[in-house]
């Protein structure tokens, strides 16, 4: 039954991986640092930018990512000639998503720092730049950093829709191997039962990880 998984099908699912794993790092890369500069400037009390950002994220929750997906993809390759592929559509649409997904999440950590500790920066004789950079954002960022690998995991994860605009990541992979094994019934099982086992590989060791600064940090 596992002989399905010869080093031909390994060496496949490796270059699906590779994939898969370009679109997430990158993707999460390019989230954190919009996500970090965005989610600062939304918290600042300036009526016209939070209304812009908070319309720009319920618009991007609104719209499934396969949409946005198909959107960008097809839709901006022809409105403005150019010619994306679907790896890089993927990166734009994901870095899009987290980085808003990521200024909210940035927001609502440095909203939710106590007023006495901008008060006490205050009587430190600490400006506003400087209360920021030595007190609001540290403590700020210990309550980000749980949910924002939460974030992070799901980002992961939603790569395995790229694979609906051609992109040859891990899932594509698999269902390759699978269609070109047809007469064997067992080769969904395995192929995507070992699928399924990558993405815990991966995905897990995070998980894990945001329990304990949680619990380090709560």
């Amino acid at each position: 039954m596992l002989s399905l998984l010869n080093l031909d099908t390994l060496s496949r699912l490796w270059q699906g991986l590779f994939i898969t794993l370009e679109i997430s790092i990158i993707s999460i890369i390019i989230t954190s640092f919009f996500g970090l500069i965005l989610g600062i400037l939304m918290s600042f009390k300036n009526r016209y930018i939070y209304i812009l950002c908070r319309f720009i994220l319920e618009f991007v929750r609104i719209m499934p990512l396969l949409v946005w997906l198909f959107i960008v993809y097809f839709g901006f390759s022809r409105w403005l000639g150019v010619n994306l592929s679907s790896t890089v559509s993927a990166i734009i649409v994901f870095s899009i998503w987290g980085s808003f997904e990521m200024m909210d999440l940035v927001r609502s950590s440095l909203q939710s720092i106590p007023k006495h500790q901008y008060e006490s920066a205050k009587s430190l004789g600490l400006n506003k730049f400087q209360a920021y950079f030595y007190i609001i954002i540290p403590q700020a960022f210990r309550r980000l950093t749980p949910v924002s690998m939460n974030l992070l995991t799901r980002m992961i994860k939603s790569t395995t829709f790229a694979y609906l605009i051609g992109s040859v990541e891990l899932v594509k992979v698999g269902q390759q191997i699978i269609e070109f094994n047809n007469k064997n019934d067992l080769a969904p099982f395995i192929i995507y039962g070992f699928i399924f086992f990558i993405f815990f590989i991966i995905c897990y060791p995070i998980t894990l990880y945001s329990r304990k600064l949680e619990k380090k940090w709560s």
